[in-house]
């Protein structure tokens, strides 16, 4: 069985950025909608209202097509006719480009925004995190919230941030990653649905602030009851209380921190801080073999010598058994304790979602 060792794709960046395309630019026609229509009402109307002119004076030549041209061309002093005899064509000549000066400042900002995304700011990052779903959001992009972005990043997860006022250089580093961060008040319900907690499978609560982190974390319970719901919490006796409380999944202390742990308990793949042995980091993680996994049908031998790992704890229909024999075959719901290097356990990962 041939296992998948790289970064899976995620979910088809080309397709995800065209559809995020598609929603903004739907946003930014619907905030320049005065001035589009405006601008159409006057091309159109003017198109034909020059035409039957033309037909009175006697001139049959022009289209309809023909006479739009003509007077979108007048309105960027790019006239595409003879200068006309009759004094009512002939005002055409110097309405339409006063018509096209005014409506430039209007037109301009839409293109300018159309071609260039980056310019929408906070609206391009909606856009970006409105074709995410089964992600994880993070809210509070500090230190440690940018430590857990990273790691969920590389175990390849999608990852949506939230951060009223993030720092220029976490900001700069996570959209060097391709995250997209939404920069408001996550205690507002519209931050939440904006960030698509009602389509995520983890929100994650890093923020310093115990009550905001549980007001938070209620909020979103009552979008999404299906998610994961992880928060930090500096009162180790506060996050003991409400362990399992309010619709919890975990909380942690502040003495219990550590961006590993918090990545890998999102994502469903427990995974303890390093600890150095004989010069190498060495991390004890927890991962459930997934019906698709390409871990499944392996030997414990097998998955050992392929991964350079050690198995140090097989859950089985509510069996534990320590150390499991080398022939016993890794099977759909088996929970494995695996002792390896970080990156190492990230492949074993990877592996078990294929």
């Amino acid at each position: 069985m041939n296992l998948i060792w790289h970064r899976p794709p995620r979910r088809w960046p080309r397709l995800r950025n065209l559809r995020a395309s598609v929603r903004d630019t739907l946003v930014l026609v619907n905030e320049f909608r005065g001035t589009l229509a405006l601008f159409s009402g006057v091309v159109f109307v003017g198109g034909w209202l020059y035409r039957e002119l033309s037909i009175f004076a006697g001139d049959r030549s022009l289209s309809p097509a023909e006479a739009v041209f003509v007077v979108l061309s007048m309105m960027f002093l790019q006239a595409q006719a003879d200068f006309p005899d009759e004094w009512f064509r002939q005002l055409f000549f110097f309405i339409m480009p006063i018509s096209g000066l005014a409506l430039l400042a209007g037109g301009a900002d839409f293109g300018v925004l159309l071609f260039n995304r980056r310019l929408r700011g906070e609206a391009w990052q909606v856009a970006v995190t409105s074709t995410y779903s089964d992600h994880i959001v993070l809210i509070g992009l500090g230190h440690l919230g940018f430590r857990v972005v990273r790691e969920l990043h590389r175990l390849g997860d999608d990852v949506v941030a939230v951060e009223l006022d993030p720092g220029a250089e976490l900001l700069a580093e996570a959209h060097a990653l391709g995250i997209p961060i939404i920069k408001a008040d996550a205690t507002k319900l519209e931050t939440l649905r904006d960030a698509g907690v009602e389509r995520a499978s983890a929100i994650v609560l890093c923020t310093s602030n115990d009550a905001m982190n549980l007001q938070i974390a209620i909020k979103a319970r009552n979008l999404n009851s299906k998610a994961r719901v992880l928060v930090r919490l500096f009162d180790e006796d506060f996050a003991a209380e409400i362990q399992n409380h309010f619709g919890i999944d975990e909380a942690f202390s502040a003495s219990a921190l550590a961006a590993p742990a918090i990545a890998g308990l999102a994502n469903k793949s427990d995974v303890s801080s390093p600890i150095s042995i004989a010069g190498r980091a060495l991390s004890l993680a927890r991962i459930a073999i997934t019906a698709k996994s390409a871990l499944a049908g392996l030997t414990i031998d097998q998955f050992e010598n392929r991964f350079d790992a050690t198995v140090v704890l097989l859950e089985r229909n509510g069996q534990s058994m320590l150390h499991p024999h080398n022939d016993t075959v890794l099977a759909p719901d088996d929970g494995l304790a695996i002792f390896s290097e970080p990156k190492t356990l990230v492949k074993i990962t990877r592996a078990n979602r294929s």
